[in-house]
């Protein structure tokens, strides 16, 4: 008793160091995806998200892959975002393709080289892919679709398809692990490429990297749909077609207005299990979430599972002839018709894409 009396008084009387000068040591590892030469608009988010964790915060981008488009991806990532302290480069074929078992294990031998307190990467297939399975081999519970940052160790997500904000605290061990919801996060400032406060890139010493775990998946193929339009997830305009479009035929009514548009164009998980769209056009809690400037609505009811994946957008504009569907509760702008009387005035009056 008189030993844990001792212990309490002595804990009492030390002096603990303030939040401030603890967040100075915390380091993230922000597992970033790349194509083309350039980071993906989704790691962006997940580099703004890092640095909103502390303000003395050192952030590392990780990037693995193989060939020019990895080096370019790394100088670019380097020259362009002040933000980043350091980009770590894994140069193997293993890792051309985003399987969860060797990005993991790199996931896994980088975090216990570099002891970062936390690692961060976007809600999207590729981090959802990779981040679950790397918390596993480290032990740790990951925190799922962040949309905001109140602290080193507090996040907010939603719940109950986002009708309801959560607010966790991280209390396990290091790393905390984050997949953060990209459109929440503002993309960092990209100044104009400066080789003087360009960051160092570092070589990941890949010589004891495992390749027991490549036998369990395979990479097969990479399809894509062969149009000029805008990304999805990344278009400032998106027009959804839901079930009240009746048939694949009358989606490409919706194709033409969005062409005019320069927009993308999505669909409701009713749509896309009819079979009139590819399910890589799915919004909604189980597809993509986007939160575009303008957000066009063609006979789609509102289901509490798409709201959750288009909720955030700027403006949302609804069309359907139920005056009670539920979509009309979070549009800005309703109007209460047919859309296929209201769609070809539309694209009767919209001058074409030029």
């Amino acid at each position: 008793m008189a030993a844990a009396l001792l212990t309490l008084r002595s804990l009492r009387n030390r002096s603990f160091p303030p939040s401030s000068l603890i967040s100075r040591f915390m380091s993230t590892l922000v597992v970033a995806e790349h194509e083309g030469g350039s980071i993906n608009q989704s790691s962006l988010s997940a580099i703004a998200a890092a640095g909103a964790i502390s303000e003395g915060n050192s952030i590392s981008v990780l990037l693995a892959g193989s060939g020019s488009s990895l080096q370019e991806a790394a100088s670019h990532a380097a020259s362009s975002l002040p933000s980043v302290s350091q980009v770590l480069v894994a140069d193997s074929d293993i890792l051309t393709h985003p399987l969860a078992e060797p990005w993991a294990d790199l996931v896994h031998l980088v975090q216990q080289k570099g002891s970062y307190s936390h690692i961060v990467s976007s809600s999207s297939s590729f981090g959802k892919n990779i981040l679950p399975r790397a918390a596993a081999l480290l032990d740790v519970s990951p925190i799922t679709d962040v949309i905001r940052v109140s602290g080193p160790r507090l996040f907010v997500r939603p719940i109950y398809a986002g009708n309801a904000l959560c607010t966790v605290q991280y209390t396990g061990a290091d790393p905390c692990m984050l997949t953060i919801r990209a459109t929440s996060f503002a993309l960092p400032q990209m100044p104009a490429e400066s080789k003087s406060h360009a960051a160092p890139i570092s070589q990941v010493d890949l010589s004891t990297f495992s390749e027991v775990a490549l036998g369990k998946s395979r990479w097969l193929k990479h399809t894509s749909l062969e149009i000029e339009r805008p990304d999805l997830g990344n278009a400032r305009i998106v027009v959804t077609g839901g079930r009240g479009l009746k048939s694949a035929e009358n989606f490409k009514l919706l194709e033409k207005l969005a062409e005019n548009l320069g927009a993308a164009v999505g669909a409701t998980r009713a749509a896309v299990d009819d079979g009139y769209v590819p399910n890589e056009l799915q919004v909604g809690q189980t597809g993509k979430i986007v939160a575009p400037e303008l957000y066009m609505a063609f006979g789609v009811s509102g289901a509490i599972q798409h709201l959750a994946g288009m909720r955030d957008s700027k403006v949302i504009v609804a069309v359907n002839k139920d005056g009670d569907a539920p979509i009309f509760q979070v549009a800005d702008y309703g109007l209460v018709g047919d859309l296929f009387q209201v769609i070809p005035e539309l694209l009767e009056k919209l001058p074409g894409k030029k």
